[in-house]
């Protein structure tokens, strides 16, 4: 009975690390799209300014 409560446990523990960390990727790819979005707008901005 005990073992199964450990077991129980450590199924608990890793699929809540396991969610934590499919979120925290979930924002770093958000994260990473917006800077993306960013350095491709900035350096259309600079592209253009180079030209005049």
């Amino acid at each position: 009975m005990r073992a199964l409560l450990v077991t129980l446990g450590i199924v608990a523990v890793v699929l809540i690390v396991l969610g934590l960390v499919v979120k925290a990727v979930k924002w770093l790819i958000i994260l990473g799209l917006i800077a993306l979005v960013a350095s491709i707008a900035l350096g259309v901005i600079k592209g253009r300014r180079a030209l005049r």
